[in-house]
C-alpha cells in the first residue's frame, strides 16, 4: 500500500500528499552526498512519493541539476515535477516575459525533461503585481501553449499577496498555489486563502482542531476557480523541532516562546514535535501535497512513515495540547516582500 494521494485542483494531476521537495539537493543545508541523494530519490517514489519539487534558486542551479540526474532511474509518465521561475538567487528576481521561456528552457535542460507538470513564480511578493498579472503569466501561457509547461502555479508567503495575483491574474490561467509555513500547528492560515465560512463547499471541509474556524479550498475566485493549494515548510522552518528555529528566524518572539513551549510540553508526552507536526499537516484534504526538503534515505523512511501511520489517541490529545498552547498565537506570521 503506497502513500495516499490527492486531486491537485482542478488539475488531472493525482499528486502523493508527502512531496519531495528538493532544496536540500542543492546544498542549502550542507554538502550533499550525490549517491545517497539518488538512492532517496528512488527509495521515495518506490514508497509512492510521485511530486517532485525544485526551483533554479535551490543552491543556484545545483538543485535542479541534481534531481534532473536522480530521476533519470525513474520512468518520467509516473513521475509529477515542477520546477519554478522567477527567482535565481537571495536578491535576484526577474519577472519579465524575456526571462520566461528562457528560464524554463534551461530548467528543463538541468532537469532532463521536455516539460514540466508544474511551473511556479517563485515568490511573488518580491515582484510587481502588476507585472506578473499582465506580463508573466501571459507568456507563461503561451509556454504552456507550446508544451513546455502542463499548469501554472503561484508561490509565496504573504497569503494576501497570493490571493491578489489569483483575483486578478487572466482567466483559468492560474492552477496551483504554494504556500510555506502556513498549514502546522501553529498556522492553518493556508486553507482561508479562497473562501470564507459563508463560501464553504462541505464536500471539501477541513476541520483544523483548536483554530475555531472550518477552513477550506473553496470555489476560487471567479476567474480562476477551484485553485489546488500546495503546503511547504510543515515545521515552519524549524520552529516545530526540539531544538528550535535558527538565531536568524523571522518569526515574532511571542511565537518562538509558544514554540519552545510545545516542543517541552511534547517532549514530555513522550513524542518529537516535529513528527506529531508532520502528521498534523498531512490530514487535512483539502491541501493537496505537502513537501518536505529531503536529501538522503533515512529522512525519506522516517517522513513516509508519519504520513502512512495514524494518529493514536495518544499523540491526537498531545496535539490537542499543542493547538491550545499556540492558541494566543494562532495565524501569527511576518513579512516577506519588497
Amino acid at each position: 500500500m503506497g502513500i495516499e494521494k490527492r486531486q491537485l485542483g482542478k488539475t488531472d494531476l493525482w499528486v502523493s500528499i508527502l512531496g519531495f521537495g528538493a532544496s536540500p539537493l542543492g546544498g542549502v543545508f550542507g554538502g550533499v552526498d550525490e549517491g545517497e541523494a539518488m538512492r532517496a530519490v528512488k527509495r521515495a517514489f518506490e514508497f509512492g512519493i510521485n511530486y517532485f519539487d525544485t526551483s533554479p534558486f535551490y543552491g543556484i542551479t545545483k538543485s535542479e541539476e541534481l534531481l534532473g540526474r536522480c530521476l533519470e532511474q525513474l520512468p518520467r509518465s509516473e513521475i509529477i515535477l515542477s520546477s519554478k521561475m522567477g527567482r535565481y538567487g537571495e536578491a535576484a528576481f526577474d519577472f519579465s516575459a524575456a526571462r520566461v521561456v528562457p528560464s524554463l528552457k534551461d530548467s528543463l535542460h538541468r532537469l532532463k525533461t521536455s516539460y514540466l507538470d508544474l511551473v511556479l513564480i517563485h515568490d511573488v511578493e518580491f515582484g510587481d503585481i502588476d507585472q506578473i498579472v499582465n506580463e508573466t503569466i501571459p507568456a507563461l501561457l503561451e509556454a504552456k501553449a507550446a508544451g513546455l509547461v502542463r499548469y501554472i502555479g503561484v508561490s509565496g508567503l504573504p497569503l494576501n499577496f497570493l490571493r491578489r495575483v489569483v483575483q486578478l491574474a487572466p482567466p483559468n490561467s492560474i492552477d496551483v498555489v504554494l504556500s510555506y509555513c502556513h498549514y502546522c500547528l501553529n498556522d492553518t492560515s493556508l486553507v482561508e486563502i479562497e473562501a470564507t465560512t459563508e463560501e464553504l463547499d462541505s464536500s471539501h471541509s477541513c476541520n483544523a482542531p483548536g483554530s475555531g474556524v472550518e477552513s477550506v479550498l473553496g470555489s476560487g475566485s471567479k476567474s480562476n476557480p477551484h485553485v489546488g493549494l500546495i503546503n511547504a515548510s510543515p515545521l515552519a522552518m524549524g520552529l516545530l523541532t526540539k531544538k528550535g528555529p535558527p538565531t536568524w528566524h523571522p518569526a515574532p518572539e511571542p511565537l518562538k516562546q509558544a514554540a519552545a513551549a510545545a516542543a517541552t510540553c511534547s517532549a514530555s508526552s513522550g513524542f518529537d514535535i516535529s513528527t506529531l507536526a508532520l502528521k498534523f499537516s498531512l490530514k487535512c484534504p483539502s491541501v493537496a501535497t505537502t513537501l518536505v526538503g529531503m536529501a538522503d534515505v533515512a529522512t525519506v523512511e522516517a517522513n513516509v512513515t508519519a504520513a502512512m501511520e495514524e494518529m493514536s489517541g495518544e499523540e491526537e490529545t498531545c496535539v490537542e495540547r499543542l493547538l491550545e498552547i499556540f492558541k494566543p498565537v494562532h495565524n501569527l506570521t511576518w513579512p516577506s516582500g519588497k
